[in-house]
């Protein structure tokens, strides 16, 4: 309201606000998928398939092949928005499905293979799954989830044959399989082949864009209580986090690069890196269901891979195969090395860029988030910093990669506990909210989630973090993870980061037992490298100069292998069952 000077606001009158004249263009894969179809035609995508060789094609064969699938797909009866999941390892014909479907105007939806059966098809039928495209190598998984559930059609992927995935044998040219190359004992009588498919069908054309509000993609949470809960991506949530992605403060990718993600495609979308990849029109390379450190390693060498990300179990892996193989590869391309899923030791960072000089940068995210929410890039002012030694400047460093840095542009940050929102000290404990355009706002179908989502619009993401007055958050521990003792907030994660850091210690994971006097008290469940010893004196003092003392450990059990979830995070909860009559 605008009141003109010297009168009341009986005589206000109010004010058109001015327009903007841009064009209302839609956000959507669509439009990513055109600009990677007309000016990377020459790019390269190369996959490791099941037998260990390589495939490899152009983005003008891929754009192709992906038109014919959406054309096959529309063949086979998909409507606008219904869901087509696919059960597959990092391959090419993923990557055609992961901008196929979209085009055809169906919602991508990527099934964790790394489920249970029952789990699978749970989520199958929670979100209503039409169609589903599944590795021949993962048939007898799919056998044991397809009689629970109720899809319209099964279409099988066999391994293209080189040099271009179009010179496959078919399967039944269309039909139910059948005919061609000799078939899988697990195939099924009226399960559809995808090459067969892709090779009759005529390229789609294209068509008006679809609203950018619209669902394009779903993935589903895999947390170790409760049903996994189901979150939809709008064409302009994954088109802004893709931009996202691109910016220097997150992943940094551009043209040049050449990109593995050894996070599956299955998890989070390989955490948005397709989408980015094929948007600059990056070089992909696709390590199948190979994901072993000399695999990973020997792709990184021959195809001068000069970007990855994957979960920290994989670095720890392709480490130790670097140790035990001094100077055989040459790696002096990758520039940036993605970790997320759960902290990563500073011990394991140092190692890589001491002993390799290769960079890895801490990243924190969350299925709700698409998941990209912060990056450890280091800050410029802390860079240009000339008040410290240089070896002290690098120590800072490497401290500030440790945490899990500040949120990307568009994703905003708080944290609150029972007292209110935390202040930014770097100190105060609280849990982590969220928000911004590619944060879920709801969950597909929520039974029970109103408690995920603040009464003013932020997410809650369950993470217990201090902030920093940069910004930077560091998280503490999962809420249900967090170690009370004696009315005092112990961090499981930052305890677990440090024990992986003594010479001996493998991989550890610390879980809270039952304390009369204290309530809690913090057990650490240990795994020793082969042929490394230690013993519970040593580990406890080795923690000692680093925490305070109620924080370190009572006791240290020894053991073979630390369970995982299907995301290859430590599954604290079977620990927890297997410890909780633990005696001190």
């Amino acid at each position: 309201m605008i009141v003109p000077q010297g009168q009341t606001d009986t005589f206000a009158y109010r004010i058109r606000l001015m327009q903007g004249l841009m064009m209302n263009y839609p956000l959507t894969l669509n439009a990513i998928f055109r600009r990677a179809e007309t000016m990377a035609g020459r790019r390269e995508i190369v996959s490791r398939l099941v037998n260990t060789s390589l495939h490899r094609y152009q983005y003008a064969e891929f754009t192709a092949r992906a038109r014919r699938l959406a054309r096959a797909l529309r063949d086979l009866g998909l409507r606008p928005g219904d869901r087509v999941a696919t059960l597959a390892w990092n391959h090419s014909q993923h990557l055609e499905a992961y901008f196929g479907i979209p085009l055809a105007g169906g919602v991508l939806h990527t099934l964790n293979l790394r489920l249970h059966a029952d789990e699978l098809a749970y989520i199958v039928s929670h979100a209503e799954d039409r169609i589903v495209l599944v590795d021949e190598c993962l048939l007898p998984l799919w056998n044991n989830v397809r009689p629970q559930v109720n899809v319209a059609a099964t279409v099988v992927i066999a391994p293209p044959t080189s040099p271009g995935a179009g010179q496959s044998d078919a399967v039944g040219a269309g039909q139910p399989s059948g005919k061609g190359r000799e078939e899988s004992a697990d195939i099924r009588r009226g399960d559809l082949d995808y090459e067969a498919l892709i090779r009759t069908a005529p390229p789609l054309g294209d068509e008006p864009d679809p609203d950018e509000r619209a669902a394009v993609a779903m993935c589903y949470t895999t947390g170790t209580t409760g049903k996994p809960k189901g979150v939809a991506y709008s064409h302009r949530a994954l088109t802004l986090h893709t931009l996202g992605l691109c910016l220097d403060h997150c992943m940094g990718i551009r043209e040049a690069d050449t990109i593995l993600p050894v996070v599956p495609m299955f998890h989070a979308n390989a955490w948005g890196m397709p989408f980015a990849a094929v948007m600059v029109g990056a070089k992909l390379v696709l390590p199948g269901p190979h994901l072993d450190a000399p695999n990973v390693v020997d792709l990184f060498h021959r195809e001068r891979v000069t970007l990855t990300g994957g979960v920290p179990t994989v670095w720890i892996g392709v480490l130790q195969y670097l140790d035990a193989n001094p100077g055989r590869f040459d790696l002096s391309r990758i520039r940036a090395m993605y970790v997320g899923g759960s902290a990563v030791p500073q011990a394991l960072i140092e190692a890589f860029e001491k002993r390799y000089g290769l960079r890895i940068y801490h990243a924190w995210g969350m299925t709700e988030m698409a998941p990209l929410g912060t990056m450890s890039k280091v800050p410029a002012l802390m860079d240009e910093a000339c008040d410290a030694t240089p070896e002290s400047r690098e120590a800072l460093k490497f401290r500030y990669r440790a945490k899990q840095g500040r949120p990307a542009p568009f994703v905003e940050i708080r944290a609150a506990n029972e007292r209110g929102f935390v202040p930014w000290d770097g100190e105060t404990m609280g849990e982590l909210e969220v928000r911004g355009p590619w944060v879920a706002s709801a969950y597909y179908k929520p039974a029970d989630s109103a408690d995920r989502f603040t009464e003013d619009g932020w997410f809650r993401t369950g993470d217990i973090v201090t902030i920093d007055p940069d910004g930077t958050i560091q998280v503490q521990d999962r809420a249900k993870d967090l170690i009370k003792s004696g009315g005092e907030w112990i961090s499981s994660v930052a305890l677990e980061c440090a024990l992986m850091g003594h010479p001996a210690v493998a991989e550890a994971a610390v879980i809270p037992v039952a304390d009369a006097k204290w309530s809690e008290r913090p057990l650490a469940a240990v795994v020793l490298k082969s042929g490394a010893a230690a013993s519970p004196a040593e580990l406890r003092e080795f923690l000692a100069g680093q925490f305070p003392k109620f924080w370190l450990p009572d006791a240290f059990e020894f053991i073979e292998a630390i369970p995982r979830t299907s995301a290859g995070k430590f599954k604290k909860s079977e620990l927890r069952e297997r410890f909780k009559n633990h005696a001190r």
